[in-house]
C-alpha cells in the first residue's frame, strides 16, 4: 500500500480525511516481513552447529571416543531425515514447495551429518579400505536421491560437487590428485565430460519438465566446468588445441541459445567472458608463433581494444534481452 499515493489524492480531494485517516492506520498497522531474517538465522544455526559439533569433538577426542561420536552424528542424521520423511509433500517432478521454513534447514543439517559420518567412518576405521570412489559415491547416491525426493536445490548443489568429487577419484590416480596437477589430461577429460554432462541434465529438465527449477542449477556448474576444462585444454595441449578451442565456440553458442531463450543474462555474460578468453588465447598463441617486438605491440593493442569491445557486446546484449522481455 503506497501511502503517498493517497495524501496525492487526498490534496486533490479525492479522498476524503476519514478515508486517509483509516489508510495511514492500516499502513501503521502493516505486518513486517521477517523472512529473509529468520531463513538466515536458520542457515546460521545449521552452520553454527555443524562448526560446534566439529569443535567438540575435535577437543574431545579422547575422551569422548570414536564410536560415541559417530552414534551422535548417526542420531543427529537419521533424526533429521525421519522428520522430512514425516513432513514431506508427496514427490512431484514439479516444483514441491517445503511444508514450513523449519524443513529445509533439516534437511541440509541431515545431508551434512551424513557426509560427516561416511567420511569419519572411513577416516578413522578405512570403512571402504583403499576404495575412495565408494567413499565418494554412497553420499553422491543419497545426495541425489534426497534432492530430487524431497526437490531441495541446496542438496542438488552439494550432490553436483559430490559428483565432481567422485569422478575426480574415480577417474584419476590418487598421486595426480595429491599433487594437484590439474594440468593432467585425464582431468581435463573428465571436466570436458562433466560439463556436458550436466548441461545435457539441464536440457534434459527443461524439455521433459522433469524438476524444470533444477536445470539453472545443473546449466550453472555445467558450463563453468565445461568452459574451464576447454580453456585449460587450449593452454595444456600443444597439438589439438585449436580443436578444443571449436569446441568451446560450440559450447559458447549452444549457451547463449539457451541464455536468450531464457532472458537470462547471467549465461550470456559467462559466455562472452569464456569466449573471450578462449579467442584471447587463440590471438596470444597466434602472436608468439611471429616471434617478434612487433606481435608485442599488437597484443597490447588487442587486448585493449578487445575489452572495450566486449564491455560494448556486454552493454548491448543486456539491452537485446531487456527489449525481448518486454
Amino acid at each position: 500500500m503506497n501511502q503517498k499515493i493517497f495524501e496525492k489524492l487526498h490534496a486533490e480531494n479525492l479522498v476524503n480525511d476519514t478515508e486517509l485517516a483509516a489508510v495511514k492506520t492500516a499502513k501503521a498497522q502493516e505486518l513486517f516481513s521477517l523472512h529473509w531474517e529468520i531463513k538466515t538465522l536458520l542457515y546460521l544455526g545449521v552452520l553454527l552447529l555443524s562448526g560446534g559439533l566439529g569443535i567438540l569433538i575435535y577437543k574431545n577426542i579422547d575422551t569422548i571416543g570414536h564410536q560415541v561420536i559417530l552414534l551422535i552424528i548417526g542420531v543427529i542424521c537419521a533424526g533429521c531425515f525421519s522428520y522430512c520423511i514425516r513432513k514431506k509433500a508427496p514427490f512431484s517432478w514439479a516444483k514441491v514447495s517445503s511444508p514450513n521454513a523449519f524443513f529445509d534447514y533439516a534437511l541440509l543439517l541431515g545431508c551434512l551429518t551424513f557426509i560427516t559420518f561416511i567420511g569419519y567412518l572411513q577416516f578413522q576405521y578405512t570403512a571402504f579400505g583403499t576404495a575412495y570412489g565408494l567413499a565418494t559415491f554412497i553420499p553422491l547416491a543419497v545426495l541425489t536421491l534426497s534432492a530430487y525426493y524431497f526437490d531441495h536445490l541446496g542438496v542438488l548443489s552439494m550432490a553436483v560437487t559430490n559428483l565432481a568429487a567422485w569422478l575426480g577419484i574415480a577417474v584419476t590416480p590418487f598421486q595426480v590428485l595429491s599433487a594437484n596437477d590439474f594440468g593432467s589430461e585425464r582431468i581435463i577429460y573428465t571436466g570436458i565430460f562433466l560439463g556436458a554432462f550436466l548441461i545435457a541434465l539441464a536440457f534434459i529438465s527443461t524439455t521433459k519438465n522433469l524438476k524444470k527449477h533444477f536445470a539453472f542449477t545443473y546449466q550453472n556448474f555445467g558450463a563453468h566446468i565445461i568452459f574451464i576444462a576447454l580453456i585449460a585444454a587450449m593452454c595444456v595441449f600443444d597439438v589439438s588445441w585449436l580443436i578444443f578451442g571449436l569446441g568451446l565456440a560450440g559450447v559458447v553458442y549452444f549457451i547463449l541459445q539457451q541464455a536468450f531463450r531464457d532472458r537470462s543474462f547471467y549465461f550470456v555474460l559467462i559466455s562472452v567472458l569464456y569466449g573471450y578468453i578462449g579467442f584471447s588465447i587463440v590471438v596470444v598463441r597466434s602472436l608468439v608463433a611471429i616471434d617478434d617486438i612487433g606481435a608485442l605491440y599488437l597484443g597490447l593493442l588487442y587486448f585493449i581494444g578487445s575489452a572495450i569491445g566486449v564491455i560494448v557486446l556486454l552493454i548491448n546484449l543486456n539491452k537485446k534481452i531487456k527489449h525481448a522481455s518486454i
